[in-house]
Parts: C-alpha cells; sequence; structure tokens
C-alpha cells in the first residue's frame, strides 16, 4: 500500500515529462552556440563544456523520466504528439551535440587558453580572457564575471599581429574603478595590435 502511494506521489503527468525534457535539451543546445563561460573555484570551464554537462544531465533526466513512466503504466501522449516531441528531441540533441564538438574544437585548433584576472574588482567581478592564435593572427576576448560565475557573453575583443598573445607576454593592464574596470591590451612594435586593445568591463552593478 505504501509502496503504490510512493509510486503515484512521484508519478508525473506525460505532458509535465516531456516538458521538463525538453527545457534541459533547449538549454543544452542554447549554450552550445553561445558565447558563455562558467568559472567554478578559479577554474574556467568554456561554453561548450557547460553545453556538455547540461547535454549528459538532460539525457539522464530524459531517460530516467521515460524509465518512470513505462514503470508506472503511463499511457503517454497522443501518438501524433509524442512523434512530435521525438523529433524536436532529436533535433536539439543533435544542435547542443554539434555546437559542443565545434566549440571543442575551435579550442583546440586554435589553442586556446584562457586566464583569470587579478585583482578582482568591487563586488566581486572577475575579467575573464580567452587567448587564441592561429596562423599570423593573435585574437582574444574578454569576460565580465559576477558573483554567479556566470558570463553569458564577452564584454570585447580584439586582434594582434603574427599570433602575438598579450597575456601570455604580460603586456597588458587592468585597472578597477567605482564603475568598472578598464583592460588595455598592448603588442610590441613588430606585433602590434590590429583591432580592439581597450575595453570596459562591466558586471552590471
Amino acid at each position: 500500500m505504501t509502496e503504490n502511494r510512493t509510486q503515484r506521489s512521484l508519478r508525473l503527468p506525460p505532458a509535465v515529462s516531456t516538458a521538463a525534457g525538453a527545457g534541459t535539451l533547449i538549454i543544452a543546445a542554447v549554450a552550445s552556440w553561445s558565447s558563455l563561460l562558467l568559472v567554478v573555484r578559479g577554474q574556467v570551464i568554456p561554453g561548450w563544456g557547460v553545453s556538455a554537462v547540461l547535454l549528459v544531465l538532460s539525457l539522464v533526466l530524459r531517460w530516467v523520466l521515460i524509465r518512470k513512466g513505462r514503470t508506472a503504466g503511463a499511457s503517454g501522449l497522443s501518438q501524433k504528439r509524442a512523434t512530435w516531441a521525438h523529433l524536436g528531441n532529436t533535433l536539439l540533441i543533435t544542435t547542443a551535440v554539434f555546437g559542443t564538438a565545434c566549440g571543442a574544437i575551435d579550442d583546440l585548433i586554435s589553442s586556446a587558453k584562457y586566464h583569470v584576472l587579478r585583482p578582482e574588482g568591487p563586488g566581486g567581478c572577475t575579467a575573464v580572457v580567452r587567448e587564441t592564435s592561429f596562423l599570423v593572427i593573435g585574437t582574444g576576448e574578454v569576460y565580465a564575471v559576477g558573483r554567479t560565475g556566470l558570463a553569458l557573453g564577452e564584454s570585447g575583443s580584439w586582434a594582434v599581429d603574427d599570433g602575438y598573445r598579450p597575456f601570455d607576454a604580460g603586456t597588458y593592464e587592468l585597472e578597477w574603478g567605482r564603475d568598472g574596470g578598464l583592460l588595455q591590451i598592448s603588442g610590441t612594435s613588430t606585433d602590434p595590435v590590429l583591432r580592439g586593445g581597450l575595453t570596459d568591463i562591466d558586471c552590471g552593478w
């Protein structure tokens, strides 16, 4: 009697199970194609890494919900709605996998390095840099990361001649004020900054 009541209390309507599984897949797909990153205890997790974690969690959740629905003897959605839900989930999974793979390959090909800059600014605002080099051009982006550890997009970008990496070489300056930070990137006489080089860091205080 107790087990039956427990199973009934844990049973979710098919529509709710479908929405929960699709919701996590949507987040994973969006994350795989967006320029976000996450900082956890000083370690940078790129957007494609966040997407990979979300994708695994969404697939596990989807498997649990499907299995629970079968165990509970749920009739499920109508055949037509179930077919559309299956096609939608397949498309989302494909999108997330492809985006995650592209992000990982891009980091590998461009030898991407992530730098958490110190010191922190007021309110725990942190500047995080992604620095890359491919052929004869060095590029980079800076992200403003607040207390949540999440940056939803880049704050600025730059390009330097001859694959030069200013942050590996230490040719940059970061200054903080009441209204945010200012990041200045410098090249050399032979490897000048081609684009960008001066970026505001704002965590949205």
